[in-house]
């Protein structure tokens, strides 16, 4: 059964998503915003919803959980650090977790930093990464610190493939790529990512999701070992990647 993602627009720039495999009308919800815009695309599309997945604790997350929930009677998943903060957690999942549902297996990734209980989800070459993750950034140092954040980012390098399609919880991409090609007005590969993306939104389509090669080779947060960001920072090339990171990080906080 192949598996087919749904992104689904949510307040002002989130995106929950709606997962589910070919021939069936069951489905789940990734970090439902809000309840309306997911009723709205269940009723489109005539799915049944199964189960909520949630990346973290944030509002604008699991701002719908209650409501469906309770109309659904749903299972919700979440990492066991946020039981007590996620609305209706059932599933209380930690690192290395695996299981299945509607025929897929899942495995978790704890990568905190954004969150202390931030996980990711992944499933058939998909990676649901929350606010960890943006195309061409990073989410803010909300609960972690940046050697945390780093080191998640990192571990995404390890066990992430180029090809696993990333899906990240906002409409940040412009804006990421506009900081990214201050960094480095020279780079023909961001550069050209930026224009294709404001073509993309201007045509009304998200650009929260892509393929992990495309971060590899233009999301600053993903290459501070490039000597180029390290002089953008107002360091020496060499100098350690976590303390690029850091200054990285602070410059996107005030772009």
């Amino acid at each position: 059964m192949s598996l087919w993602v749904e992104p689904v627009a949510c307040l002002r720039d989130n995106y929950a998503y709606l997962i589910g495999t070919e021939g069936s009308t069951d489905c789940i919800v990734l970090d439902p915003s809000a309840a309306d815009p997911i009723r709205a695309r269940l009723g489109e599309r005539s799915l049944d919803l199964v189960a909520i997945f949630n990346t973290h604790h944030h509002p604008d997350h699991t701002g719908g959980n209650r409501e469906l929930v309770r109309e659904f009677d749903l299972p919700v998943y979440a990492h066991v650090r946020d039981r007590q903060r996620i609305p209706g957690v059932t599933h209380a999942l930690d690192e290395g977790d695996r299981f299945s549902l509607l025929g897929i297996e899942f495995s978790v990734l704890h990568l905190p930093g954004h969150t202390e209980g931030a996980i990711t989800y992944r499933a058939r070459g998909y990676a649901f990464t929350g606010d960890t993750l943006f195309m061409g950034g990073c989410g803010r140092l909300k609960e972690g610190t940046a050697p945390q954040l780093f080191a998640s980012l990192e571990r995404m390098k390890v066990e992430f493939s180029p090809t696993d399609v990333c899906c990240t919880g906002h409409e940040y991409t412009e804006a990421n790529l506009r900081f990214a090609a201050s960094l480095e007005p020279d780079n023909a590969a961001v550069l050209e990512r930026l224009e294709l993306v404001r073509q993309a939104r201007g045509a009304g389509e998200s650009t929260a999701q892509g393929p992990f090669a495309q971060e590899l080779a233009t999301n600053p947060f993903l290459r501070t070992r490039e000597p180029v960001l390290a002089r953008a920072v107002g360091l020496e090339p060499g100098a350690a990647p976590v303390e690029v990171f850091a200054r990285l990080r602070r410059m996107k906080d005030d772009f």
